[in-house]
């Protein structure tokens, strides 16, 4: 019989369902391989042991009592949330050392959300400091690490989330992306990750939509698990400044995920957007095989340029810095701040509100500018990143470097964030070194179901599931 981790989400809700296993069973399960393995990967920021047992001593009395209706779609099924989202009663650092005390009194509406479906929490994973960067590094945990090679990155700003799923510690997470910050992780840990459109998930009731760069999202290990997830994360408040166009009627992204694509017009680019940035070979050679892989499948795949050019980069830099000046320091604990963000409220505080209405402008005109060119077509393939993982410390090594060698390493993603189209990660491949290599497809506003329904032909044809790092057999 199969080790519980090896089981996907949904495989192990039908098992408690079934009663063939405990939710108390399951939890257990988990925290013992995150008390093992996680010293060596960094996935989580606080693990919560007693909290956990607790939800799933509550959510086994559910499944033994005989109370009509269908149980909760993820009763009993462990679920850790990142650390930029509160969890009544858990810590909620947001990765800082600035809040490395604060304890969350309420959850996020997401949050929430997880818990109205029967999820266990069974902690918060790791991120870096307020999420601004794309690796996982902090001053008050261990660094993020992938499990196909513990000498390198997780990537960020969901690293935590995708090495707890990429290593069995949690068969998926909760994730947010603002950048790239669930695609870029999940590429560098070969796990699947969906940025959905912009309004599609409240980030109610604390975070502030801002021009709505920023959603929640799910990392998992299939398709289907991601989609699931998606349906319950997908929710919206009154106050939200966005909303996503709805699901037909009697349509799920879970269903989507079960269903053929059709033959479909996929448009393809690998230039950067970011000049300058290469593409790596082996990188290179994931993106022509998946374009080959998909014209096999029947599909038309096409060439296109880069939709946005060079001039996005300096207006979402100093949107990305206002961002980074929102969250509340006070002036006595600045020092307490990354050399990275302290660079960017820097920024932030030598700009004009001016400056920063005529950025978030520039960005609208791109948009405006770019969506005509890839509407035509249902999903748009590009490389996720430009690099296979980097190793732990690159990024910061250089301080004066930092913000070039982030772009080198993901000039693709942030694109997708800028225009709110929703985008996944695929990780259909592996380096000659065994280091994963994701290919990004992303989809018209409210085209999740298109990308689910791709993702899983693609995942069916060349499954990605039962590829395991070493460290999941210890």
């Amino acid at each position: 019989m199969a080790e519980i981790h090896e089981l996907t989400a949904i495989q192990q809700a039908e098992a408690v369902r079934q009663r063939d296993l405990s939710p108390v069973e399951i939890t257990d399960h988990y925290l013992t391989r995150i008390a093992r393995l996680d010293g060596q990967l960094g996935a989580f920021i606080a693990v919560a042991g007693e909290y956990a047992r607790d939800q799933a001593r509550k959510a086994e009395e559910e499944a033994l009592s005989d109370t009509p209706g269908e149980p909760p779609p993820l009763l009993g099924v462990p679920v850790p949330i990142k650390d930029l989202d509160p969890v009544a009663g858990l810590p909620h650092t947001s990765g800082s050392a600035v809040h490395a005390e604060r304890v969350a009194a309420a959850d996020s509406d997401v949050v929430a959300e997880l818990r109205a479906a029967g999820a266990v929490i069974t902690g918060k994973t790791n991120t870096p400091e307020f999420g601004s960067a794309c690796y996982t590094e902090n001053d008050i945990a261990p660094a993020a690490r992938t499990p196909w090679d513990l000498s390198r990155s997780a990537g960020g700003s969901s690293g935590g989330a995708a090495s707890a799923v990429a290593a069995g510690l949690a068969p998926a997470a909760h994730g947010s992306d603002g950048g790239g910050s669930i695609r870029i992780p999940a590429a560098a840990c070969g796990v699947f990750g969906i940025k959905p459109t912009r309004g599609r998930v409240t980030s109610g009731p604390f975070k502030p939509d801002f021009i709505g760069l920023s959603t929640a999202g799910p990392i998992a290990r299939t398709v289907a698990d991601a989609a699931l997830l998606l349906d319950i994360m997908s929710v919206n408040r009154p106050g939200d400044y966005f909303a996503a166009p709805p699901l037909h009627a009697g349509e799920t992204f879970l269903g989507s995920a079960l269903r053929d694509p059709g033959r479909l017009r996929i448009a393809r680019f690998s230039t950067s957007p970011v000049p300058g940035v290469s593409v790596e070979p082996d990188v290179a050679a994931a993106y022509e095989q998946t374009s080959n892989l998909l014209a096999e499948l029947g599909h038309v795949v096409e060439d296109i340029e880069p939709p946005a050019g060079p001039g996005l980069m300096e207006p979402f830099e100093l949107v990305w810095a206002a961002m980074a000046a929102a969250e509340p320091v006070e002036a006595a604990d600045e020092h307490l701040l990354r050399p990275l963000n302290r660079r960017l409220r820097e920024r932030a505080a030598d700009s004009s509100i001016a400056a920063y209405m005529q950025a978030t402008a520039r960005l609208q005109n791109a948009v405006r500018a770019a969506m005509p060119r890839m509407l035509p077509y249902d999903a748009v393939l590009t490389p996720t990143l430009a690099r296979t993982p980097a190793p732990v410390g690159h990024f910061a090594a250089d301080a004066e470097r930092e913000f070039d060698r982030m772009t080198e390493f993901t000039p693709f993603a942030s694109l997708f964030n800028i225009t709110g189209q929703p985008s996944v990660n695929v990780p259909l491949h592996w380096s000659s070194e065994g280091l994963p290599i994701g290919v990004m497809l992303s989809g018209r506003p409210g085209g999740e179901p298109t990308l689910l329904s791709l993702s899983a032909q693609l995942e069916a044809v060349r499954p990605w599931a039962d590829r395991r790092p070493p460290l999941w057999w210890e």
